[in-house]
């Protein structure tokens, strides 16, 4: 895992996790709308792109390494740990694990019911998909679906060709198989907890499933939203919403 910083010294640092396929110039919209008062920490998730030649394990593992970051670099704490469908289950694992890990959380766009058959379906589902993620057009539709904005496409597409067929495999069944951990309850960081209202029935029981897990959160349906289109296609609305949850009491 990279972790890239924008940001002097010494601001309220802010850890924000990419979704699967993308990177952590997926962030930079928002990065931008924050302003200049906060360091922004942008990690690159194992197996995608600049550290595409390092396989994803699961969101477990990736977990570990953000807080081993965090513990050497911000003495095990930051002011916000936020993230997007993959990068959203990894930071609620890091709330499991670490209950004074972060001020305030935003969890946008997670699964945290666990699918056996999307899990069984990992393999197959790699296998007649990864060929295509080398062709334009494929990652044309992937990147539509995604809500990557049309000025992005060229560093997604460049990008998806990075993603070996063991990420992707681990990727996709780590996604299917996740599940909250009862910890979660116990973590101080104020949440968001985020979801589009066009998002699969699955994702909205989901975002209540944690809403409820969280005793300190709480629920945002993005009204006409997909999967992700908040962060990445209206960041100056996700940054509202951030400093809203910074405001609240």
């Amino acid at each position: 895992m990279l972790f890239r910083t924008t940001g002097a010294d010494g601001l309220l640092p802010i850890v924000l996790l990419h979704g699967g396929g993308l990177s952590d110039w997926s962030w930079n919209p928002v990065v931008a709308a924050l302003g200049q008062d906060y360091r922004a920490i942008t990690p690159v998730i194992d197996g995608h792109g600049d550290d595409g030649a390092t396989s994803f394990v699961s969101i477990e593992d990736s977990a570990a390494k953000l807080i081993a970051f965090i513990d050497e670099a911000y003495d095990g704490h930051v002011y916000v740990l936020g993230g997007l469908s993959i990068g959203a289950q990894i930071v609620a694992e890091a709330l499991s694990l670490r209950r004074d890990i972060a001020d305030y959380a935003c969890i946008e766009s997670a699964a945290v019911l666990p699918s056996k058959l999307s899990s069984a379906l990992a393999v197959p589902a790699c296998e007649l998909s990864y060929p295509l993620i080398k062709k334009r057009w494929f990652s044309d539709m992937q990147a539509k679906a995604l809500c990557v904005p049309e000025e992005d496409f060229d560093r997604y597409y460049r990008d998806s060709l990075r993603i070996s067929k063991q990420s992707l495999v681990n990727i996709l069944h780590s996604n299917a198989s996740y599940r909250i951990k009862d910890s979660l309850r116990q973590t101080q960081a104020r949440t968001l907890v985020a979801v589009g209202s066009r998002e699969m029935q699955m994702m909205r029981i989901s975002a209540e499933a944690l809403h409820e897990a969280i005793p300190d959160s709480r629920l945002f349906v993005a009204q006409g939203m997909k999967h992700g289109e908040l962060s990445l296609a209206h960041p100056d609305e996700y940054v509202h919403h951030l400093k809203m949850l910074f405001a609240s009491k």
